[in-house]
């Protein structure tokens, strides 16, 4: 089969690979029929995610046909239509049942890391019943892929870990495919200003389609700070939302958030950064980090089913999969090309 492989270098490259097998009985071999890139598979090939070695399949995010299941598979068979989790989960170990299928004893962010992942035509899924979703009836399959991955991290490392409510103030820094995510979702708790930062124009622009009530273009840290501080009466915001994973971005979060406020970090961080703890120590705030667990991910298929979520707006390129070198220097250029999530047919 054709596959798309990390090559080391910050390098990726179309190759031959002998289709998957499976290898345990709860495995499930999938033919893929749609993919995506990820904003992680940009950090793994600028060496952020050194656990990902040279040669793996990259993509973590999906939609597919059940070619075989493995013998202890009870859920799926052959021919059923799913959406492939970012989030490989066993539903037993102690984590799991603490809702942290992120560290699961079994599984985890294992696609496209550390086990060949869905920029494939066929890619086998540990742990299937417990890690893949049955394709809801009449929807939209490319956008469904939106929800492999950047609608549950949106919505539980954003949303849910920054303790946005109706009628607080909501700030997200980076208006990428995951921030815009945490801003749609984000609606469903009716904050009662939300603003947008980044240095894209054309990315805000997309923010206020989806419900920004404010953008702010990022490059000053000063001059938005001050804006930000004019939007929300000298305070901050309540809840900051980190959606970039740089070290000045979570810097500046620290600067706009109001006293018992919220930070939560979504952005994917290969380096350090300053803990402001001077100015923060007295101010009673929540700092909080997480991989998605991908819990939320049967509740936003009822939503989209149900009209509830545009994914679609999401995506703004289509490529043959054949062409996913060119897609993946169209995401790295992802300003220039006015580029969100790119969407692989097979």
């Amino acid at each position: 089969m054709k596959a798309l492989a990390y090559q080391g270098d910050g390098k990726v490259e179309l190759v031959d690979k002998p289709k998957p097998e499976i290898k345990d009985p709860t495995d499930a071999i999938v033919k893929v029929v749609y993919t995506t890139i990820c904003g992680s598979d940009l950090h793994i090939l600028q060496g952020h995610v050194p656990t990902c070695e040279p040669g793996r399949v990259l993509g973590h995010e999906g939609v597919g046909i059940v070619d075989e299941p493995g013998s202890g598979v009870k859920q799926y068979k052959k021919g059923d239509r799913v959406l492939i989790s970012c989030i490989s989960s066993c539903a037993a170990c102690s984590y799991c049942r603490r809702a942290m299928y992120s560290h699961c004893a079994k599984g985890g962010w294992v696609l496209g890391h550390t086990s060949d992942g869905t920029q494939a035509e066929y890619v086998r899924i540990p742990l299937a019943d417990s890690s893949l979703h049955p394709v809801p009836e009449g929807v939209d399959e490319k956008a469904l892929v939106m929800f492999s991955d950047i609608l549950p991290t949106g919505f539980e490392c954003g949303v849910q870990n920054g303790a946005v409510a109706p009628g607080k103030s909501l700030v997200i820094i980076g208006a990428g495919p995951v921030g815009l995510a945490a801003l749609m979702t984000s609606k469903l708790y009716t904050p009662a200003m939300i603003i947008v930062i980044d240095r894209d124009v054309g990315r805000l622009g997309v923010a206020k389609k989806i419900g920004a009530q404010e953008t702010v273009e990022a490059g000053n840290d000063e001059a938005v700070v001050k804006k930000v501080m004019d939007l929300t009466g000298s305070v901050g915001a309540d809840t900051v939302i980190e959606a970039v994973g740089v070290p000045p971005t979570l810097e500046l979060a620290q600067d706009l958030v109001a006293p018992g406020g919220n930070i939560a970090n979504i952005g994917v961080h290969g380096e350090g950064c300053r803990l402001k703890i001077d100015k923060l120590w007295g101010h009673n705030i929540t700092l909080t980090t997480r991989l998605v667990d991908t819990v939320t991910t049967p509740m936003l298929l009822k939503l989209f089913a149900a009209g509830g979520l545009d994914a679609k707006s999401l995506m703004t390129h289509e490529y043959e999969f054949s062409k996913m070198e060119d897609a993946y220097s169209t995401f790295k250029a992802a300003a220039q090309h006015s580029a969100l999530k790119m969407l692989i047919s097979m």
